[in-house]
């Protein structure tokens, strides 16, 4: 194999470059909340909101490398399955020797620097709003890789898993304002990150306990993480159909109805199997919910926005 072959093969692990439509439709769902409560559609902004999402959004999964570059050396070989669900090609490029923790700076810096450059282009105060949470975001995700070595209560996970909600939050910012909108979008995504941060923390309990890093699987076990998230998840159900009630339509309320069934069969199959490898096989679920719940907020908001 070419060593360009490899680089490059390298890099798309690095990105974890599969799921790249994922993060710009998250954050547009956010736009297009925005777009429902406050008007102002426009195709520009959302070209801005595709390209803010997926620059940014890929900036804080490089970061995350970097930071864990020596952690991540004691992933265990016979236990890769999170790593080969999230990178294409199934390697760590950094702690695997295929990309310098230097270069991966580098391509962090690049990323960070042009989603910034393209939040910049945003109407003013909004620019203000997103570069602030994009800032708050890559500070979490820092706060999060390091405070889940030394912790005796899951306080990493709590605190740290604010980035994921608040991308979507960012999305709204893009054209409105901090209000009572913006918090029912965070309350509505926090409580499911935590679920799906629970779930990955079954999967990868071995690798976890390996590196040395504190869990709830780790500090409380597999059964007790099970019920975490659980626990979420109902909370998640709750606070979906409020939102789903500032946002109603027939056609919402079957594509919530479709992303909560998958939550609650992905929460079924953890709670009979109560193993990594059920885990493993429930991420799925958890990840295409997100993605319906996304296409269902365009749709919705984008037929009102016309």
């Amino acid at each position: 194999m070419s060593t360009m072959t490899q680089k490059t093969k390298a890099l798309l692990d690095l990105l974890r470059l599969h799921f790249f439509f994922v993060w710009p439709t998250l954050f547009s769902a956010g736009l297009f909340v925005g777009f429902y409560f406050n008007g102002g559609f426009s195709p520009l902004l959302i070209l801005q909101a595709v390209l803010i999402g997926f620059l940014g959004f890929e900036g804080g999964l490089v970061l995350n490398d970097v930071v864990d570059a020596d952690i991540d050396r004691k992933e265990l070989a016979q236990d890769k399955g999170l790593t080969k669900y999230w990178r294409p090609f199934g390697q760590r490029p950094i702690s695997g020797g295929l990309i310098s923790r230097r270069h991966a700076t580098v391509v962090f810096a690049v990323l960070a620097v042009s989603a910034s450059v393209v939040i910049a282009t945003l109407p003013y105060p909004h620019s203000l709003y997103v570069f602030t949470l994009l800032a708050v975001c890559y500070c979490l995700e820092v706060f999060y890789q390091f405070k889940k070595r030394n912790e005796k209560i899951p306080v990493a996970q709590v605190v740290g898993r604010v980035d994921f909600a608040l991308f979507l939050v960012a999305g709204y910012l893009c054209v409105g304002n901090p209000d009572l909108n913006a918090l029912l979008l965070f309350l509505f995504f926090y409580p499911l990150a935590l679920a799906h941060l629970g779930v990955n923390d079954l999967i990868d309990v071995g690798n976890d306990q390996a590196r040395g890093m504190n869990t709830p699987t780790t500090l409380y076990g597999v059964k007790n993480t099970v019920y975490w998230v659980a626990a979420f998840s109902v909370a998640h159900v709750v606070l979906a159909l409020v939102f789903l009630s500032r946002i109603w339509s027939l056609a919402a309320a079957l594509g919530f109805a479709v992303g909560l069934i998958l939550i609650v069969v992905g929460n079924v199959k953890i709670l009979k199997g109560k193993t990594p490898q059920i885990a493993l096989k429930a991420l799925p679920m958890f990840h295409l919910a997100m993605l319906i719940y996304a296409i269902t907020i365009i749709a919705n908001c984008f037929l009102t926005a016309l």
